[in-house]
């Protein structure tokens, strides 16, 4: 029997590390589900796309640009999540995440983990989009709430190592999907991985981008 399973994908991680070999909006994200799904006999539940937003303000094109890529994206079925792309100091950037993780009503199981894991900051500024945050406690509530039987992300980060193991803890299984650049030798070692190859990827353009 197939396994139920929910396919996270971090787009900003997925755009920079693929853009050396392909045209990112080339690729048709049901095509690549199907690849992974009939790989991994999964049945894919649901697709989830998270992006930050370029301000309006800032730059109006690429703004334009991401919303019409992301209606294209909707159109054929996939979950959109935003957040909004703001510079903040560590200070800022720390009490916002706490508010994130606190907004989530994690168990007391589940809350130090997150809290060890996403609210250990180092930089003095740093772009905060809240993606990766966001991707890892949706990843672990599917997980405990029993509604996967996987979690597929999409992804070479290894920032996404402490929510793999919660994942793992709690008997449900893992899968970290992404080209070879950029993908974190911790990720791939210790959780099942799947590279996508030139040749796969190519399975996976657009009909126009063939």
């Amino acid at each position: 029997m197939s396994k139920k399973a929910i396919i996270f994908i971090d787009a900003n991680n997925w755009y920079h590390n693929l853009k050396y070999s392909l045209k990112p909006s080339s690729i048709d994200i049901k095509k690549l589900s199907s690849l992974v799904a009939g790989n991994f006999d999964l049945e894919i539940l649901e697709i989830r796309w998270y992006a930050s937003m370029p301000s309006r303000k800032d730059d109006e094109l690429m703004y334009k640009r991401q919303r019409a890529f992301l209606g294209h994206l909707q159109k054929q079925g996939v979950k959109i999540i935003t957040r909004k792309l703001q510079k903040l100091s560590t200070k800022e950037l720390k009490r916002k995440r706490q508010e994130l993780v606190e907004s989530w009503d994690l168990c007391g199981v589940c809350k130090p983990i997150v809290d060890e894991a996403f609210l250990d900051i180092a930089d003095n500024q740093k772009k905060e989009k809240g993606i990766d945050v966001w991707i890892a406690i949706d990843m672990v509530k599917e997980a405990i709430q029993k509604n996967v039987d996987c979690c597929v992300l999409v992804s070479g980060d290894a920032d996404f190592v402490p929510a793999f193991n919660l994942i793992k803890e709690v008997g449900k299984d893992v899968l970290s999907v992404s080209v070879s650049r950029g993908y974190s030798n911790e990720l791939r070692q210790k959780f099942p991985y799947f590279v996508l190859k030139k040749e796969e990827l190519n399975n996976c353009l657009k009909e126009y981008g063939r």
